[in-house]
């Protein structure tokens, strides 16, 4: 038998190491950690090219599906498609895996920004919180819809009432 060479075992141990970090990454006990956008349903829901809907936690935008079109829902659906359709983004979740319609609850993240305080900060969205998905970050959403409030970014400014549901 021949003895094995010490680089040989070093290339055997690099690669099991970077096969269980890759799987420790790529799913969370809730879903996937990351996919690729097939389909972005309105302005804070997505679909995965595996399948999955995801709903962005902390986050309620207007309506812009099933009939309904309310103030500042088409521009919040067209700016979440800019950033999200047809790319890879990592999902990062919350104290509840899904919602009451089984849509997966995420943290959306692309290009090292999350889209869920991007929606919040520019005005897109108002904060929807349902215990217990995102209590950890509830606060640090609201400040960020605070904030885009008092400057009358994005459906503060454009709309007469605020069509999101409370």
């Amino acid at each position: 038998m021949r003895p094995v060479s010490g680089w040989r075992v070093l290339f055997v141990a690099l690669g099991l190491v970077l096969i269980v970090l890759c799987a420790c990454g790529s799913e969370s006990s809730c879903g996937p950690g990351a996919g690729v956008v097939s389909r972005v349903v309105d302005g804070d829901t997505l679909v995965l090219q595996s399948g999955e809907r995801v709903r962005y936690l902390l986050v309620d935008t207007p309506e812009s599906t099933g009939g309904k079109h309310e103030c500042f829902g088409s521009e919040a659906r067209d700016f979440n498609r800019s950033l999200v359709e047809g790319r890879n983004v990592r999902l990062e979740y919350g104290e509840a895996c899904t919602d009451r319609y089984g849509r997966l609850l995420a943290y959306v993240t692309v290009d090292g920004r999350e889209v869920n305080a991007l929606l919040a900060r520019e005005g897109y969205a108002c904060v929807y919180y349902v215990a217990p998905a995102g209590g950890s970050r509830r606060s640090e959403f609201e400040a960020l819809e605070s904030s885009a409030r008092r400057a009358g970014r994005g459906l503060w400014g454009a709309c007469s009432a605020v069509p999101c549901s409370r």
